[in-house]
């Protein structure tokens, strides 16, 4: 079985950055796909980036700034078996509770992988990132 620890949460004020960081512990992992996600109180939640085992990173569209330019990275250390999550010029909208997870790669998610949480069977138990204007 796998577990999840996200890290790395807090608040900030617009424009900041912040580092999240999930530990992952448990068999079958460096196989599998890993991604980020975030859910705003009662509402789903969403995708916003996601890694396969090849490497291979789909982004949500909700990263991007208003000149396109994207402002989180995510990025993985197998040998560790960490996640993590770059976000820089953060504003209110992006406000949530931050949760990693991780599942099998379907072939799809090898060619692009998902951002539909139930495409992932492991999840952390969140960190929370608040941003004031």
């Amino acid at each position: 079985q796998v577990k999840l620890v996200e890290s790395g949460g807090g608040s900030v004020q617009a424009g900041g950055s912040l580092r999240l960081s999930c530990v992952a512990s448990g068999d079958g992992i460096s196989g599998d796909c890993m991604a980020w996600f975030r859910q705003f109180s009662e509402v789903e939640r969403e995708g916003v980036a996601s890694i396969n085992d090849l490497g291979i990173i789909n982004y949500a569209d909700s990263v991007y700034g208003g000149n396109v330019k994207r402002r989180f990275t995510i990025s993985r250390d197998r040998a560790k078996n960490i996640l993590y999550l770059d976000m820089n010029s953060l504003n209110p909208e992006d406000t949530a509770m931050y949760y990693c997870a991780t599942g099998t790669c379907s072939w799809a998610s090898r060619q692009r992988p998902s951002l539909l949480p139930g495409e992932y069977t492991d999840w952390g138990q969140g960190t929370q990132v608040t941003v004031s204007s």
